[in-house]
């Protein structure tokens, strides 16, 4: 098997179990599915620059050498991504907290949309 076949196979992994949390009704777990789609993202980007072997990053230290390019895009997403992640933690507790459910539309399955603010009110 080649290591680009287990490298493909294995983004499609990590994206199949993303997009599957991102689907859920739960906030924790449409988090959880944000970060493993980034995680997706980035490894993509970081593969595009192509799977070296015995090459170096920096120009002078050998015959062949790989784009850094893709590093630098990788390193500013990971920087992004947590930036994001961090705000998206933040609004669904914030959520979670003024609406008494984590679930992301605001209310349980199977309860009415008013029942909520009648029990809060009575």
């Amino acid at each position: 098997m080649s290591m680009e076949f287990l490298v493909a196979s294995g983004l499609g992994l990590v994206t199949a179990c993303g997009l599957y949390l991102l689907l859920r009704g739960r906030t924790f777990p449409v988090v959880l599915g944000l970060s493993l789609l980034s995680y997706a993202v980035n490894v993509f980007i970081f593969v595009m620059g192509r799977l070296w072997t015995d090459a170096h990053p920096i120009l002078g230290s050998g015959e062949t050498v790989v784009d850094p390019l893709p590093q630098a895009l990788v390193l500013t997403a990971i920087v992004i991504g947590f930036a994001t992640t961090g705000f998206i933690v933040e609004l669904a507790l914030r959520s979670a907290h003024e609406n008494g459910s984590d679930h992301v539309d605001g209310r349980e399955p199977g309860v009415p949309l008013g029942a909520a603010a009648r029990r809060e009110e009575g």
